[in-house]
């Protein structure tokens, strides 16, 4: 209708509910110099996102040139 706002379908962040491994929690927020832990989790989402990229462009360029080694 006229003058309506379009709701986002999917809002960006969600409440979740989650039973983690609190040494493990720790332990990446220490690594990751995480002031909290859900900024752990976020960021250890990103590195996992990040990870799978570079996996796939490495595969689309396997096969399409050579590394030389430039630095003895």
């Amino acid at each position: 209708m006229r003058g309506e706002r379009k709701r986002d379908p999917a809002p960006k962040v969600r409440d979740k509910h989650l039973k983690l491994d609190q040494e493990k929690l720790d332990q990446a927020r220490k690594i990751l110099g995480a002031k909290t832990e859900r900024e752990a989790v976020e960021q250890a989402l990103d590195l996992i996102i990040s990870e799978e990229e570079i996996d796939r462009l490495l595969k689309e360029l396997e096969g399409k040139g050579t590394i030389k080694k430039v630095f003895v």
